[in-house]
């Protein structure tokens, strides 16, 4: 198992300096200029334009400004915005947390409803609780999370005033007022990737439960209860498992616009500022920070691959 993790390791630590590299090359070739931004004049004199050039180190060579970003990214400092001259990391600090707990929150949500509904589906094929169950996955597979989470602001935050419609409450402040902010925004997003857990667990269930070896399970007389958790789930995880990760990865790409409507603050807005102000420190820490969060959700999804088969280790 150690050899295995370290495998693991080392082929993360390889894809997350290509991400860097990539994000760092990619912010380079967006249009518009963030000195002329920062100068405020739609036609600023070259005198200008390259002393701020100078003091923002943006007229070095790009290796030499790629080596001295990486340098100081390895070590969690991303220096400073050009515009508010504040220091990234401190926003960054401020923010991911809110972030992740959103993405966590969504993530659990989707896991606990997901796979009972998939496993109860796969016990009753063709039944009502199955075509619900089907109904409610190509809804979540067709509706586009603005969508749904426009819907769920109407109904629940409008019309039946359960829980507040936007904002954000510190939990330190008011940790009920907090959950409560934090329940629409992540069933919206817990709603987009639902279906596709239900619908693998379905599929890899029936897959499974023909197989000889539950047939002899139950032939010892185990509880059907047994058999269906202790070797059809379990022996239906990996295809679940591949699944959870990959929708956990696309949760990256539609937080910003769930983060967006609800006025959630966390990256979104931090990124989207980013954007508009071409602000280039900003907008690669940012990126950055979720794509090697992306690489970090395939590093726990390989070490989950093993934990669940002890095969995977050996390969």
């Amino acid at each position: 198992m150690g050899g295995y993790i370290l495998r693991r390791l080392v082929a993360a630590l390889v894809l997350a300096l290509a991400v860097a590299t990539v994000v760092f090359l990619l912010i380079r070739l967006v249009p518009g200029d963030v000195v002329t931004v920062m100068l405020g004049e739609s036609d600023p004199s070259a005198e200008k334009v390259t002393a701020l050039k100078h003091a923002l180190g943006l007229d070095r060579p790009v290796l030499v400004q790629y080596a001295s970003w990486l340098s100081q990214a390895v070590r969690g400092d991303f220096g400073n915005a050009f515009l508010s001259g504040r220091r990234i990391s401190d926003d960054l600090a401020a923010r991911i947390p809110r972030s992740l707990e959103l993405g966590a929150a969504a993530l659990l949500l989707a896991i606990l409803f997901g796979i009972p509904l998939g496993a109860a589906s796969a016990q009753r094929p063709g039944s009502a609780l199955d075509f619900v169950a089907g109904g409610v996955a190509v809804l979540g597979l067709t509706l586009p999370s603005f969508v749904i989470g426009l819907l769920l602001v109407l109904l629940f935050g409008l019309e039946l005033h359960w829980f507040p419609a936007t904002g954000y409450v510190d939990v330190a402040t008011n940790p009920v007022g907090h959950l409560r902010h934090l329940v629409l925004p992540a069933v919206t997003l817990a709603m987009t990737i639902l279906p596709v857990i239900a619908r693998m667990t379905r599929a890899s269930m029936l897959e499974t439960i023909p197989q000889d070896f539950v047939r002899t399970a139950r032939a010892k007389g185990l509880a059907e209860r047994t058999v269906i958790v202790r070797h059809v789930l379990r022996n239906s995880l990996i295809p679940v498992v591949t699944v959870i990760g990959l929708q956990a990865g696309t949760l990256l790409g539609r937080i910003v616009l769930v983060e967006y409507i609800f006025n959630w603050p966390g990256l979104s807005s931090l990124l989207l500022h980013g954007v508009f102000q071409r602000d280039y420190p900003l907008v690669q820490a940012v990126v950055l920070v979720i794509a090697v969060a992306f690489v970090l959700i395939n590093l726990l999804v390989d070490l989950a691959y093993g934990m669940i088969d002890p095969r995977i280790r050996v390969a």
